[in-house]
């Protein structure tokens, strides 16, 4: 017999869902090991129904994973029957067409039983400090290059763990004690889940969670079918170039609005690429979601529902649906700029509800060598550019978009590392001009401190393509990656040699309407602060000036190249 929920008894139940994945978080970046986790919240906890129905993910949680771990949990059941399960057995991969796009992303589940049967699934996913192979870098030619591949297996059996597997870990990763330890945090986190579920089932009088479930999705579904349906229907199409490698990256987008449905396909973008920035899937489609959810719906909790009125495709064997064996270790610097092309093209329909393009996709520093007690060391840093203005509001300054990923801290970035940093300061006139200014880039710069080389990688983007504006807004500054003092290629590996100082700028927001309608007392305030100097008041950033190119067409700046269809 279904059960119904009154509408309140639901709120009340949805949010302590939502709770208990967010305690489990909590329990995660408490008991981690590295900083990736610790510091930067690279990571996500999710409850799925008994078929892997994603019910409710951590608040915190990263948005390239909305949707990724409810599959890779049904890639799981289709590996291993719940009829095989037993209480205990927790499931492993960081296969990236299984999981999240790219092998650091350690995906784990473990079946909630509740008299005898499978009721739920807790997921988590993290970011992993190492995970083998050459050091994270986009010139990786094959995934085979970037690390260990754990197909589909049990980490634990019965409650009995798999020490082959963790030995085999241990065995290829440069940090063992950090990746183990992670994982074992991960594994706390599932046990505090399945444990508060089964608290508030007690308390409910609930055998499984399949009516709960089942509302939770329809009423999540029913609200975005109702956002979709106030847009005015038709074709909205945008396209954009990425600085890729040795060649940029084309990415084409038509989004067709059709009464409570959105369809949408990237048919014209670049093929996939022998380098690590490949997009798969379920990356692809978290980022090409997640604008949608922001713009459309950003108060429903994420949840199966919100997904279903929504179709996302792309060509196979292009690079945003590439064929095994393609590198994608680096797909960030492709996948991050969905959200961007999603906005720009919906601007025309939904002005007040889009930003800018933002000064991402986050910049990443992989370091790896000897650190000060003469152990090997790993590790990888984020720094973030500026936000992309909005209709009302400035873009803010070294803020992460479309990731969360926090910028990491010079304290840590020196406690794991052998360096000093020697400054982490905002860029003036860096942020784009418009009624609304784009938010600052950063500029940190550090020291190799160790008497041996250290091996660097980045992940940088922007250094060619600047964040366009949107209706009138003028484009942030490029970003740009030197090492004493001298351009480098901002995508290689290089070995620092000790004393050698690498400096990182990342790119600023794109400016928002006409910077002439800009209130004077923003202005003012803007000098007064020193985020803009009065020698460049509405005209370019200086920082890019001479060399900026619009990261795309003439759609991808003001709007769609069409809004309703004729």
């Amino acid at each position: 017999m279904t059960r119904g929920f009154d509408p309140f008894v639901l709120e009340i139940l949805w949010n302590r869902l939502v709770s208990i994945v967010d305690e489990a978080a909590a329990t995660l970046v408490r008991t981690s090991f590295s900083t990736v986790v610790r510091e930067s919240y690279d990571f996500s906890c999710v409850l799925t129904d008994r078929r892997g129905n994603s019910l409710a993910q951590a608040s915190a949680s990263i948005p390239s994973f909305i949707g990724t771990l409810p599959r890779t949990v049904k890639h799981f059941l289709g590996h291993c029957p719940v009829a095989a399960m037993q209480p205990g057995d927790v499931f492993i991969t960081n296969d990236p067409w299984l999981g999240t796009g790219h092998l650091p992303d350690v995906n784990v589940a473990r079946p909630i039983f509740r008299g005898g049967a499978v009721v739920a699934f807790a997921a988590s996913v993290a970011h992993s400090p190492d995970i083998g192979g050459r050091i994270r870098a986009p010139d990786a030619r094959e995934v085979f290059e970037e690390g260990l591949r754990i197909p589909m297996m049990k980490l634990h059996d019965a409650g009995r763990p798999n020490d082959a597997l963790l030995a085999l870990v241990r065995a290829n990763v440069r940090v063992p004690d950090q990746v183990i330890g992670d994982l074992e945090a991960q594994l706390a986190a599932l046990a505090v889940a399945e444990r508060r579920l089964l608290a508030l089932m007690d308390e409910q009088g609930l055998d499984n969670v399949d009516d709960l479930a089942a509302a939770i999705h329809a009423r999540s579904e029913q609200a975005m079918r109702q956002a979709i349906q106030a847009l005015p229907d038709g074709e909205y199409r945008n396209e954009l170039q990425t600085d890729g490698l040795a060649v940029p990256v084309t990415l084409k987008m038509r989004l067709t609005v059709t009464g409570d449905r959105i369809d949408i396909d990237f048919a014209g973008s670049s093929d996939q690429v022998d380098r690590a920035i490949n997009v798969v899937p379920s990356y692809r489609d978290a980022y090409t979601g997640y604008p949608l959810k922001c713009a459309l719906a950003p108060r429903i909790p994420n949840n199966e529902g919100i997904w279903r009125p929504i179709t996302i495709a792309a060509p196979d064997g292009s690079i945003l649906n590439p064929r095994y064996p393609a590198a994608c270790g680096s797909r960030v610097l492709v996948g991050h700029y969905l959200t961007t092309l999603v906005l720009g093209a919906l601007a025309r329909a939904i002005p007040d509800r889009v930003i800018a393009a933002t000064g991402s996709p986050v910049w990443c520093i992989n370091v790896a060598g000897v650190g000060r007690r003469g152990t090997r060391m790993a590790a990888m840093f984020f720094l973030n550019g500026g936000l992309g203005a909005a209709a009302h509001r400035d873009g803010p300054a070294a803020l992460s978009f479309p990731s969360n990923v926090s910028n990491t801290p010079v304290e840590i970035m020196e406690t794991v590392a052998p360096v000093r940093v020697r400054h982490k300061r905002l860029v003036p006139d860096s942020g784009g001009a418009g009624r609304s200014r784009g938010g600052l880039g950063q500029t940190v710069a550090f020291e190799n401190l160790s008497p041996r080389p250290l091996t660097v990688s980045f992940l940088a983007e922007r250094t060619r393509f600047a964040a366009t504006g949107l209706f009138g807004g003028r484009p942030g500054a490029l970003g740009a990656v030197t090492i004493d003092g001298q351009r480098v290629d901002p995508k290689a590996t290089h070995v620092v040699e000790p004393g050698r100082v690498i400096e990182l700028t990342t790119p600023g927001g794109g400016g928002f309407g006409d910077a002439r309608e800009r209130d004077p007392a923003r202005v003012k305030g803007d000098v007064a602060a020193g985020y803009v100097t009065p020698a460049v008041r509405g005209r370019a950033p200086r920082a890019s000036a001479g060399r900026r190119r619009a990261s795309g067409r003439r759609a991808s700046a003001s709007g769609p190249g069409r809004g309703r269809a004729s």
